[in-house]
C-alpha cells in the first residue's frame, strides 16, 4: 500500500480513499447529471457543488476536494479566473475545466490559469474519465 508521501501531488489520503470531487456550474441540469455519472464510480466521491467561481473558491476551502471540475462561463466569477485564483495557493487541488467552449484559445487560456485538463461537455460521459484516471493513476482499480 502507498503511503501518504506516495500519492499524487494534492492527495492527503490513501490510495484506497477515494478521489473527492467539487463539481462546479451554473447549470443545475448539468451538475445533477454530472453527479451522477460520477456517482457509479467507487474511485470518485462527490463532496460539493457550487454554481459560481466565488462559491467555488469557499468551498475548495471548507470542502478540500482532491479535483474540481470547473465550467468555464458562469456569473460572478468564471471558471478561468476561479482556476487562477485557486492555483495561486500550494495546496490547490487539481482542476478539469468541462465546457462546452471547444476552441483552441479556450485550451490554451485554460492551461495558462494552471488548468489540469479541459473536457468538452459534449465528451463528458467518455472523456472525463480518463483525463481523472491519468491525473490520479493510483486511485483506479488495476492500476
Amino acid at each position: 500500500m502507498k503511503t501518504q508521501t506516495e500519492t499524487e501531488p494534492g492527495r492527503t489520503a490513501s490510495s484506497t480513499s477515494p478521489v473527492r470531487v467539487l463539481l462546479v456550474d451554473d447549470s443545475p441540469c448539468f451538475l445533477e447529471a454530472a453527479a451522477g455519472l460520477l456517482s457509479g464510480h467507487a474511485e470518485l466521491a462527490v463532496v460539493g457543488q457550487a454554481c459560481s467561481g466565488r462559491e467555488a473558491i469557499q468551498m475548495v476551502k471548507s470542502r478540500a476536494p482532491d479535483l474540481v471540475l470547473m465550467d468555464l462561463s458562469m456569473p460572478q466569477m468564471n471558471g478561468l479566473e476561479a482556476t487562477r485564483q485557486l492555483k495561486a495557493h500550494a495546496a490547490a487541488p487539481k482542476i478539469i475545466i468541462v465546457t462546452l467552449h471547444n476552441s483552441l484559445a479556450c485550451q490554451v487560456a485554460a492551461r495558462e490559469v494552471g488548468a489540469d485538463g479541459f473536457v468538452n461537455k459534449s465528451d463528458f460521459a467518455d472523456g472525463l474519465l480518463l483525463v481523472i484516471q491519468k491525473l490520479f493513476p493510483s486511485s483506479w482499480v488495476g492500476a
